[in-house]
């Protein structure tokens, strides 16, 4: 059906004042995004736990019991990984503090000659104490202003920590509360959505949901995982900082390959420290469980585990993090992915909502509303003979 220009400009003017909308309401979520990191914590813990407390509800348990005992197990696994994992990582950290000398003396009589006969660059020159305090003392401008710089970022650092220990007083009161009022919360959004149009959300929040409980169920799954996978060989191999290097590698594997080349950035620079030189043993040990890491992720937890739900391209996984984190700082890196995951949904289903258009097809049947995509007719050509 053509549209008069009237109700043209009507329509445009409508899509305009949504757009607006979420534009402002994108630059609210940056403003308050500091604030917003418990809630968007404590909603995803939330999500998380209402199907074992709807389970245990569904057992005879009243609502308020159900809850309460996937509180108190949530609490109960997050005490005992932190009752085993602070004192091997506070292990670990003193190892490093004590291996920083070392560090520099390698760095000194080691990769600095290395260095300059590689590249024929005069490096030592520049490590000389003399020559750095003459160097500040004729760049002292930019100096003082750096220094300005710094003691203002360590004044708002001091200011974040009471906002990061704030945050986590309120995490675990903000989680019981989601937790409690979950199904409530779902009845008012769902009370909200258009009638007409209640078919189509609803499909797709159950196919988001779906997506979601893909990524945010299996790669936690497959993180803690390959940690364990590289802190447990690193160690084996003889590393001295192998827990908290597997650890780390670990814990960043959500981007697609990121973990893995910076546990192995890091463990060569260790190794290097370590022996004072190149040590095939650690080397080759290295070698083997990054190799070994890999290919149980690649074969065997992400299939398994994860599986094909979520369907982003690690290009998209990366972009989206760095995007996320660069608008929206650590709220932003945290909401990277499920957005990510949420919008590729939306894509399948306007693509799916285009194969099925009069555009696409050059005429056919009316689009139903939430109707389930149905494959387009192929045009059969001529084929030749058979070659068998």
């Amino acid at each position: 059906m053509t549209l008069s220009p009237e109700a043209e400009i009507a329509q445009f003017l409508r899509r305009l004042k949504w757009i607006a909308l979420a534009a402002l309401a994108l630059w609210i979520v940056g403003l308050l995004a500091p604030i917003l990191t418990p809630f968007v914590l404590a909603l995803l813990l939330g999500w998380l736990g209402d199907p074992l407390v709807d389970r245990i509800e569904r057992a005879g348990r009243s609502r308020n019991a159900a809850v309460a005992l996937v509180f108190l197990l949530m609490t109960l696994l997050l005490v005992l990984a932190l009752l085993i994992l602070v004192p091997m990582i506070e292990r670990q950290i003193v190892t490093l503090v004590n291996a920083l000398p070392q560090g520099r003396d390698w760095f000194i009589a080691t990769a600095v000659p290395w260095l300059e006969q590689r590249t024929g660059l005069q490096l030592s020159s520049w490590l000389d104490p003399e020559r750095l305090v003459q160097w500040v003392r004729s760049h002292w401008q930019q100096a003082g202003g750096f220094a300005k710089t710094l003691f203002g970022y360590v004044s708002r650092s001091g200011f974040a920590m009471v906002t990061w220990v704030v945050n986590l007083v309120l995490l675990p009161i903000l989680t019981f509360y989601f937790l409690r009022d979950w199904d409530k919360l779902v009845e008012r959004v769902a009370s909200l959505i258009p009638r007409g149009y209640i078919g189509t959300v609803g499909r797709l929040a159950s196919e988001s949901n779906e997506v979601l409980g893909a990524f945010m169920r299996g790669q936690f799954v497959v993180m803690v995982a390959l940690g364990a996978i590289y802190a447990i060989g690193l160690s084996v191999t003889g590393l001295n900082l192998g827990l908290l290097i597997g650890l780390v590698a670990g814990l960043i594997s959500f981007i697609p390959y990121l973990g893995a080349t910076t546990g192995v950035v890091l463990a060569v620079l260790a190794a290097l420290v370590q022996a004072r030189g190149f040590d095939l043993h650690l080397m080759i040990g290295m070698a083997v469980t990054f190799t070994v890491g890999q290919l149980l992720e690649s074969y065997v937890l992400t299939p398994r585990i994860v599986g094909d739900k979520i369907g982003l391209h690690p290009v998209a996984v990366i972009f989206a993090v760095m995007a996320g984190g660069q608008l929206f700082g650590f709220l932003g890196m945290l909401l990277a992915l499920p957005v990510a995951a949420v919008f590729n949904v939306l894509l399948r289903y306007a693509h799916e909502r285009y194969t099925q258009s009069d555009l696409y097809s050059g005429g056919g049947p009316a689009i139903m509303v939430g109707a389930k995509p149905e494959r387009p007719a192929i045009v059969e050509l001529p084929k030749g003979p058979d070659p068998t």
